[in-house]
């Protein structure tokens, strides 16, 4: 038997045992997998949600045309009828944070803000680069659950859109700790990312309004809330340019 059928009659097992069950982890050889079946929808679910077959296959396409390209995506290395299977790239961002030692979280951040700005520097982008879309593992961060209804505007607009929402994001899991948040994007921009933060701060100069409203919620507003009015400070206050 060739390893790879071994691997495959081992996917084979899992599936069967957890048949029905949305995401299911494993291991196979000492490495850690995860087998993602179609998700099976009822009742009124069926006509809110996108045919999940169909959503699979397309994630499965997404995930090999990105990876071909080089981007920084788990790797498919099963898929079939209902199913794929991709490596395990690590705990997400947000999962360390709550699991690390704060004196740990700045190498982290800066990591993934520089492999931000390579996603980018390829011509892509995520669409909602949010830190539980992130992973780490010993240095090397991989981008997971690309947003595909994006792709009708243009990549700069995606690529703004990309810089806002992880700005968001980070204010959102680790308050406004915003030495360490200026750090991490101070990286994004000298990897290369400097052009798109500028579009992105010329973006939000039209909606600088929002800075004088959203004040009063910056510390007592719900977790969504409470970073628009970090976002907002943080263009009005960082550096036009960078030493």
């Amino acid at each position: 038997m060739t390893e790879n059928n071994g691997f495959q009659q081992h996917v084979a097992k899992v599936y069967r045992e957890h048949r029905g069950e949305r995401i299911v982890p494993f291991e196979y050889q000492g490495k850690r997998y995860w087998l993602k079946q179609v998700e099976h929808l009822a009742g009124a679910m069926r006509l809110l949600k996108q045919n999940s077959t169909a959503a699979l296959h397309k994630e499965i396409g997404i995930l090999n045309t990105l990876s071909h390209l080089g981007a920084p995506v788990p790797a498919v290395v099963d898929y079939g009828d209902g199913y794929m299977v991709v490596e395990d790239v690590g705990n997400t961002i947000n999962h360390l944070l709550d699991h690390t030692s704060q004196a740990l979280w700045q190498p982290i951040l800066n990591d993934v803000s520089v492999a931000l700005a390579k996603l980018h520097s390829m011509q892509l982008a995520h669409g909602r680069p949010a830190l539980r879309d992130i992973s780490w593992q010993a240095g090397e961060v991989k981008f997971i659950d690309f947003e595909a209804n994006q792709q009708h505007k243009s990549v700069v607009s995606q690529q703004v859109r990309d810089v806002l929402v992880f700005i968001h994001s980070l204010y959102r899991y680790i308050g406004p700790n915003n030495r360490m948040i200026n750090q991490a994007i101070a990286c994004y921009r000298l990897a290369g990312g400097e052009a798109i933060w500028q579009k992105a701060k010329q973006f939000l100069a039209s909606w600088q309004w929002l800075y004088y409203f959203a004040r009063p919620f910056r510390d007592f507003g719900g977790k969504d809330l409470k970073p628009v009015y970090w976002v907002l400070w943080h263009f009005r206050q960082a550096p036009l340019a960078l030493a």
